[in-house]
Formats: C-alpha cells, structure tokens, sequence
C-alpha cells in the first residue's frame, strides 16, 4: 500500500472513531517527527505495540480484502505467562462494507468483538461455517482455536476488541499464506 492510501485510510478512520464520540489518548495524534522528539516517552508505546495497523493481507486490495485497528492498550506477552501485570489488550477495529479480514486464528489470545463474524472453529457455542450476526453492542468470545473472519454488513463498522495480550508477531496463524 501507498503512504497516501495509509494516511487517507487513517484520516477516513479519525473521523468515523470521532463520529462515535470515542476520543483516543494524545499520543494517537502524534506526528512522526514528534515520536522521533520523544524518544524515551515513545519507547514503551512502540514495545506494547500501541497504534496504527492497517493491512491488506498482502493482496494489494484493502478495500476487499483488508483491516484498520488501533491498539489502544497491550500487556506484554511475558506478564501473561507469569499471570501478573496488564494480561489484556483493548482495540478499535474498522470493517468497511463487506471489506473480508482474512480467516484466522490465534495461539494464545481470546477475545471478546462485536461486529459481524464467520467462524468456522472448533469452540462449543457455533457449528462450523455458522455465521452470527451481532446487532450493535453484541459480542462473541473466540477463544484460541476458533478459527473466525469478518466484515462489515449492512455499512462500515466500528468494532471494539478486549482480548488478552496481543502479540502480531507470532499469535496469528492464518488459513491463507
């Protein structure tokens, strides 16, 4: 992806996030040059993986295949191995209109997220290939294992996620390379 499809997909995802009255802390705002300024204080923020994520699973077609989430907070993966400290992480997630976040699952992490979710996994509470559409304020538990997609149905969605911590680096298998 473009750095100008990066910064129009993050302008476009201020305004819905504002659009919910949801303000974020200040340092979601900062500009690059201000992190570079603020190294020290920048630092615990870039190792918990706070921020900006925007992908297109690599298919160079964000608008069909593709996520935005802001980490909003993150433990780290060695707290929740010793079962102290911050063990949970919180996001906002944006699923535009039918826009398909690639099928997957995770090692470690559960999660709570509303929104609409096919899952296709192994967990009790959904047959294999069942789809559960969550009215707003509604959520779903996936636990490590289920395996899941998403996307927005019936408009863009603004989808909040408390899971434990979230580690991008090695916690995601996905069904497609």
């Amino acid at each position: 992806m473009k750095r100008s499809q990066v910064n129009e997909i993050m302008e476009q995802a201020n305004e819905m996030i504002r659009s919910f009255g949801f303000t974020r802390p200040p340092v979601a705002y900062w500009s690059p040059e201000k992190f570079k300024r603020n190294t020290t204080a920048a630092r615990p923020i870039i190792d918990a993986q706070y921020g900006w994520d925007i992908t297109d699973y690599g298919a160079s077609d964000f608008g069909a295949l593709g996520l935005l989430l802001f980490t909003l907070n993150n433990g780290r993966l060695a707290d929740l191995q010793h079962g102290s400290g911050m063990c949970y992480a919180e996001k906002l997630l944006i699923s535009r209109q039918d826009q398909l976040s690639s099928m997957h699952t995770h090692v470690i992490k559960a999660e709570d997220q509303g929104g609409t979710v096919y899952c296709d996994g192994l967990h009790h509470d959904f047959a294999p290939g069942e789809k559960l559409r969550l009215a707003s304020s509604e959520s779903v538990t996936l636990m490590p294992g289920d395996w899941h997609a998403f996307w927005g149905d019936g408009g863009d969605l603004l989808i909040g996620e408390i899971s434990t911590v979230n580690d991008d680096n090695t916690g995601n298998i996905f069904n497609k390379p």
